[in-house]
């Protein structure tokens, strides 16, 4: 009867082992190279986007209807730190819904898949306030742009 039971606990040891080894063999396990499960790619980086085109074209992803953008200017295109897309700064002198000009702002844009997914307004710490900055063809204010029928 002993040699029954031996064998039994090796089964059950063998199955816990085939059932948990998912678990067991990943990247970052203690176990040789070879039984390890190879850590993953990391994504492929997009190609840097044409940021003058892209902004020229969706000025109203980044400022709000009615600023009446003017001197649209962008820095070039940044890799994202936070996964395969791009960062860039864009600047343009803009007035309020009431008329009143509000000067210069200043936004980061953040790009994937070759759209403008969100935008924030700069703060002075971040570095957009020390990029360089090239026009955009087309800085016309928006109404101009797209009059409406």
């Amino acid at each position: 009867m002993g040699q029954g039971r031996l064998s039994i606990a090796a089964l059950l040891a063998g199955a816990a082992l085939i059932l948990s080894g998912c678990g067991l063999a990943d990247s970052h396990a203690v176990w040789p190279d070879f039984l390890k499960a190879k850590a993953s790619d990391p994504p492929p980086l997009e190609a840097p986007p044409d940021i003058k085109q892209l902004v020229g074209a969706k000025l109203d992803s980044v400022f709000a209807a009615g600023s009446q953008p003017t001197h649209v200017r962008v820095s070039a295109p940044l890799h994202d730190p936070r996964g395969p897309g791009w960062t860039a700064c864009v600047r343009a002198e803009l007035t309020s819904v009431i008329g009143k000009p509000l000067g210069t702002q200043t936004y980061r844009i953040f790009i994937d898949g070759g759209t403008i997914q969100d935008r924030r307004l700069v703060d002075a710490d971040d570095n957009c306030v020390v990029e360089n900055y090239e026009p955009i063809k087309d800085s016309a204010p928006m109404e101009a742009r797209n009059p409406k029928s």
